[in-house]
């Protein structure tokens, strides 16, 4: 049961960009807090951040993939598309949420917005992960590859059409 979980953790962590989606729709979409909860929407979901556990989600992919000294420089071109995205993840995130009103429901308009703002960090993040991981996946040995095709296997999502 941990390895589906860790696989599919690990392939959204290593798109960089995978959870944003989900996370953009419930903060375009939750309703204002009651009074009583504000502090805790305050704690736990203002002060997450894309990059908060970047470095954490690099060194266990390097540990799992088995990374050589001779696949370094290939590894550390992943692991700084990995940081841009999380570093530009964050930067819509504080945009967003500095354009929310707290006291306010988001409209139809702001809802498609904040929508389209993840899809197109989506599509780039995911650009410049593929353009780092190709060079570094032809690297590796088949063993190497296998597990990569594990932890970025198609268990993302189980509603795919």
């Amino acid at each position: 049961m941990k390895k589906p979980l860790i696989a599919v953790s690990a392939l959204a962590l290593l798109a960089g960009a995978a959870s944003f989606v989900p996370l953009a729709q419930t903060f375009a979409q939750a309703a204002p807090p009651a009074p009583q909860a504000a502090p805790a929407m305050a704690r736990h979901g203002h002060n997450w951040s894309p990059s908060r556990h970047v470095e954490g989600r690099i060194a266990y992919l390097k540990a799992e993939l088995k990374i050589t000294p001779q696949q370094e420089a290939a590894w550390n071109q992943v692991a700084d598309a990995m940081r841009a995205n999380a570093r530009d993840g964050d930067a819509l995130m504080t945009q967003l949420r500095a354009q929310h009103q707290p006291d306010q429901k988001p409209n139809a308009v702001q809802r498609l917005e904040a929508q389209g703002k993840f899809a197109a960090f989506r599509v780039q993040a995911n650009e410049r992960f593929l353009a780092a991981f190709r060079p570094f996946y032809a690297s590796l040995t088949p063993d190497q590859q296998q597990s990569a095709d594990q932890l970025l296997g198609g268990h993302r999502h189980h509603h795919r059409v």
